[in-house]
C-alpha cells in the first residue's frame, strides 16, 4: 500500500540503523579503551564485581608496601644490633685484658674508660636509631595487611625492646679490678647472647613479613587476572563486530535511501 502519511519501511530502516549505530559506537569505544565495560550500562553486575576486585588490588598493593616498610625497619634494627655486638666484642677484649694479673691499676683505669665509652655508645645507638623519623627500639611495631575485606585482614606485631647498657645488664660493671673485670666479662657474654636472641626474633619476624609479601603479590596477580577477565575487551571478537556493524551501517543507509525513494512513487500517480 502506498501512503504519504507514514513511510513504515523508512521508519523500520531508520530504527535498525540507529540500533546499528549504537552498537558500532560501543564497539569503537571498546577498541579505543581496550575495555569491554566502559559504563554501568554495559554490564552492571560485571562492573560491580570488577570494582570490588580493583579495591582488593589497591588494598593488597598498599599492604605489600606496609610489609616492605616493616622489613625495612627490622633491617635497620638488625644493623644497629650488629654494631652493638661489635662493641660488646670490643668490651670482651678490654675486660679480658683487665682481668689478667699483669695489668697495672693505671692500665685498668684506661681499660675501664674505654669500657665506659663502649657502654655509652651502646646506649646512644639504642636511643638514636630511627626509621622514618621514629625511634626503632622501645616501641611496638604493628604491620597491618588487608585485601580490603574484614576476613582478609591480618597484622604482624613485633616487640622492639629497649636496648641500652642497663637493659643488657652491663651498666653497673667496671674494669677497675681483676675481680670486677671477671664479673663484667660474664655480664658482657650474657649481653651478647641477649642481642643475638633479639636479632633472631627480628629475623623471624622479617621472614614472616617476606612470606606474607610473597602471598600478597600472588594474590594481586590472581585478582588482576580475574578483573581483566571481566573488564578487558576480546579484541578479536570486537574487531569482528566492528566489521559486522560497519557493513550493517552501510546497508542500513542504503535501505533507508531506498525506502525514501519508494515514497516518490506516489507522485507518479498524480502525474
Amino acid at each position: 500500500m502506498l501512503s504519504i502519511l507514514n513511510n513504515i519501511s523508512s521508519l523500520q530502516a531508520e530504527n535498525s540503523l540507529n540500533t546499528t549505530q549504537m552498537s558500532l559506537n560501543s564497539t569503537l569505544q571498546q577498541l579505543s579503551t581496550g575495555q569491554r565495560i566502559n559504563s554501568g550500562a554495559d554490564d552492571p553486575a560485571g562492573l560491580a564485581i570488577a570494582n570490588g576486585l580493583e579495591a582488593n588490588v589497591t588494598a593488597l598493593t598498599q599492604s605489600v608496601q606496609n610489609a616492605t616498610d616493616g622489613v625495612g625497619m627490622l633491617q635497620v634494627a638488625d644493623g644497629a644490633l650488629s654494631q652493638i655486638t661489635t662493641l660488646l666484642n670490643q668490651a670482651v677484649t678490654v675486660a679480658t685484658e683487665s682481668a689478667t694479673g699483669t695489668v697495672s691499676s693505671a692500665q685498668r683505669v684506661s681499660l675501664d674508660n674505654e669500657f665506659q665509652s663502649i657502654k655509652t655508645e651502646i646506649t646512644t645507638i639504642g636511643s638514636s636509631t630511627t626509621y622514618n623519623g621514629q625511634a626503632v627500639f622501645g616501641t611496638s611495631l604493628t604491620v597491618f595487611m588487608s585485601d580490603s575485606s574484614a576476613a582478609g585482614t591480618s597484622s604482624v606485631g613485633v616487640a622492639m625492646v629497649t636496648v641500652n647498657s642497663t637493659s643488657l645488664t652491663i651498666n653497673g660493671d667496671n674494669l677497675l679490678t681483676a675481680g670486677s673485670a671477671t664479673v663484667a666479662l660474664g655480664d658482657i657474654n650474657t649481653a651478647i647472647a641477649a642481642v643475638a636472641a633479639l636479632r633472631g626474633n627480628l629475623g623471624a619476624s622479617s621472614n614472616q613479613l617476606q612470606a606474607a609479601t610473597n602471598v600478597m603479590n600472588s594474590q594481586i596477580t590472581n585478582v588482576q587476572s580475574a578483573e581483566s577477565g571481566i573488564m578487558d575487551a576480546d579484541i578479536g571478537a570486537t574487531t569482528a563486530n566492528l566489521s559486522k556493524y560497519t557493513i550493517l551501517q552501510q546497508t542500513g543507509i542504503a535501505a533507508l535511501q531506498q525506502s525514501n525513494q519508494m515514497q516518490q512513487g506516489v507522485l507518479k500517480l498524480l502525474q
